[in-house]
């Protein structure tokens, strides 16, 4: 069967699996046992496959008879955690040089630090503690590319605990070390 968005049933039913966000917005889950309608990512149990079909706008879901979902909200144009995900981004971006853990993420949002790490890997693919690193890394960069500051002095200012781990992580995030990411840059300001 193919559908109005280029997609068969069975593709839909591979991405329903996946929880894949990417889809959200392109169709929508209905069940029919349940007569509820959900994102192509949403968490909740899945369904029998004999008791799914596919609706492509919220429109024509309801039309059928669905309702939406409690749990994704898809009829709420956005993911109903994008203010949570934002909270937790301004904390970690206002806290990138402090030694912070996921208890102290999860206490500025109120919630349990299994749930925060959870439902932030859901929202942007990554752990709170990846995109903490995220945030490092870009500040210790913008650092060796624009000021004379020692690695050490790096490290230390963008939070790392322990300079092999401040190499460690730069390395894998730039594909090269800080010192090679300094000699680049500077080349490419000089040259």
């Amino acid at each position: 069967m193919e559908t109005e968005a280029k997609f068969t049933f069975d593709e839909m039913w591979e991405k329903i699996l996946d929880c894949d966000r990417k889809y959200d917005g392109l169709f929508f889950t209905c069940v029919k046992t349940t007569k509820i309608y959900c994102r192509p990512s949403c968490r909740s149990r899945k369904p029998k496959k004999r008791n799914v079909e596919f609706c492509f706008s919220i429109e024509e879901a309801e039309r059928h008879g669905f309702r939406a979902c409690k749990r994704c909200q898809p009829e709420i144009e956005k993911s109903p955690y994008v203010e949570f995900t934002q909270q937790v981004v301004d904390f970690l971006t206002g806290h990138y040089q402090q030694k912070i853990g996921l208890d102290e993420v999860a206490a500025y949002v109120g919630m349990s630090p299994s749930y925060v790490d959870r439902l932030f890997k859901q929202e942007t693919g990554e752990t709170p503690r990846s995109y903490l690193e995220k945030i490092r890394i870009d500040k210790a960069a913008y650092l060796l590319a624009s000021t004379s500051l020692t690695n050490l002095e790096i490290c230390l200012e963008t939070g790392f605990q322990s300079t092999s781990h401040f190499y460690k992580v730069f390395r894998q995030q730039k594909r090269q070390s800080p010192g090679e990411y300094r000699k680049e840059k500077g080349e490419r300001r000089n040259g």
